[in-house]
């Protein structure tokens, strides 16, 4: 099962002045300038802002893979800038789920095989204990549908897949960008729900959308424009959804 996570006022994720400028020969591009916020343990927030603003530029540098041009990105209190190659893939790894709009699900493995590949790359051997069909289950995949490649699952279904990858290694973080933009407004909010539910758990979810009634799922709304913090918004959620078990 996975482990229910406290929730509290420590800080798992803080941007201290965080930049991003691109070098290119046409002349640089800056994606993102002076960031300052903090994410608390157990918070759900919401990224919004439009094409081209940096929010997906801001959720790679949380996901530390990408790293700032200036300023400090600390993940549980250890400034990334000073871990090196192996220890940026070990956090990404074993601390965050990331989750993506386009599912980046390896087609040539089944469902199973996709959510166990992970596991695989941290334990360096195959799940005997149940765990992967336990998280398929989970997000509503049975043993026979775990048995399909990507190609032969609906978007929903391979939506549910990456979601069960993404918590394999049982993150405390989850990332995801647009999760619901390839899909139709009814799954998108199964999914939704699922997320959610997730995060009820203690999970630390920051998604990147542009849908504002996805936005009102999460707690705490940061708008981007011009790679700055243009407002934060924080929501109260009036109805639950029922809980996972």
């Amino acid at each position: 099962m996975l482990v229910q996570q406290d929730n509290g006022d420590q800080i798992v994720i803080e941007l201290d002045q965080v930049s991003k400028i691109y070098p290119l020969p046409s002349g640089d591009v800056t994606a993102l300038v002076s960031i300052s916020l903090q994410i608390h343990q157990g918070e759900f927030v919401a990224i919004m802002g439009p094409s081209g603003s940096g929010k997906s530029t801001l959720l790679n540098q949380i996901g530390s893979l990408d790293v700032p041009t200036s300023g400090r990105l600390l993940i549980d209190g250890t400034d990334i800038s000073l871990l090196n190659d192996d220890e940026l893939t070990d956090l990404r790894r074993d601390r965050i789920g990331f989750i993506f709009q386009k599912f980046n699900l390896i087609p040539l493995l089944t469902a199973y095989e996709n959510v166990e590949y992970p596991y695989i790359l941290r334990h360096h051997q195959h799940d005997t204990s149940g765990w992967v069909y336990e998280l398929l289950e989970l997000v509503g995949m049975d043993e026979e549908l775990s048995k399909h490649r990507p190609s032969e699952l609906s978007g929903g279904q391979q939506q549910r897949v990456a979601i069960a990858r993404a918590l394999v290694n049982d993150p405390a973080i989850l990332l995801c960008d647009e999760p619901t933009g390839n899909l139709d407004s009814k799954t998108g909010r199964l999914i939704m729900d699922l997320l959610r539910s997730l995060h009820k758990r203690g999970r630390t979810v920051i998604m990147v959308t542009h849908d504002a009634k996805i936005a009102t799922y999460a707690d705490r709304t940061i708008v981007i424009e011009d790679g700055m913090v243009r407002s934060e918004d924080h929501e109260e959620i009036d109805s639950a959804p029922e809980e996972i078990s």
